[in-house]
């Protein structure tokens, strides 16, 4: 199928609360100092600290959520959650996750959408999704914000892809720079697959 000019009014939400602030916390900030940390409903900094990094799925579900004129929940209560369905598992400060079957049966059961995850997603799939409406979860290397020359590894992060032309996809990137990183960026098929591990999660509208 031929896609062109599909762009799907998407909200933007970064895994940290302050998105102007992201390229101090990726380089190291400590970002109990957000400003604007109660906002994730956290207990404390330091809760919000320890999870932000590890929050692009949810920000990517808030996203969806928000597409859908859904109530969207702070980025923390949406964790806790997850811990409860199973999607992160915790054991000390090591955490496993985002874990792409329950995260997609908890979607399903908690907010009635038709998630499901993919584990060989390719790109003809991701634009079918697209076309059809629906919104993909893609999982890439965190240096996609970047045009890196050289990828260190595939994978290990999650993008939303909100729509495409013939040439790209576009993305809302959780961890980009306000500086045209975060926000509708292109990515050009051509050079997905550098960053690319595969695998994702597709979402379309409410099921049944």
């Amino acid at each position: 199928m031929t896609v062109s000019a599909i762009k799907h009014a998407v909200p933007y939400y970064s895994q940290w609360e302050s998105t102007a602030l992201v390229p101090e916390f990726v380089a190291g900030a400590d970002a109990a100092r957000d400003p604007l940390w109660a906002g994730s409903g956290a207990d404390s900094p330091e809760e919000y600290a320890f999870w932000a990094p590890r929050m692009c799925g949810v920000a990517c579900l808030r996203m969806v959520l928000g597409s859908l004129e859904l109530p969207v929940p702070p980025s923390v209560e949406l964790v806790k959650e997850l811990c409860g369905a199973g999607a992160y598992v915790r054991d000390g400060d090591a955490v496993q996750g985002l874990i792409y079957r329950p995260f997609a049966e908890y979607v399903n059961a908690r907010w009635g959408l038709d998630a499901r995850s993919v584990p060989v997603l390719d790109h003809q799939a991701v634009r079918d999704t697209l076309a059809a409406g629906g919104l993909a979860m893609l999982s890439v290397h965190w240096s996609i914000r970047t045009p890196a020359p050289a990828v260190e590894a595939r994978g290990g992060h999650l993008v939303l892809a909100v729509g495409a032309t013939d040439e790209a996809v576009l993305v809302h990137n959780p961890s980009g720079f306000p500086d045209g990183s975060q926000q509708y960026v292109p990515v050009a098929w051509a050079d997905l697959d550098r960053f690319y591990a595969g695998r994702g999660i597709l979402l379309g509208g409410r099921a049944g």
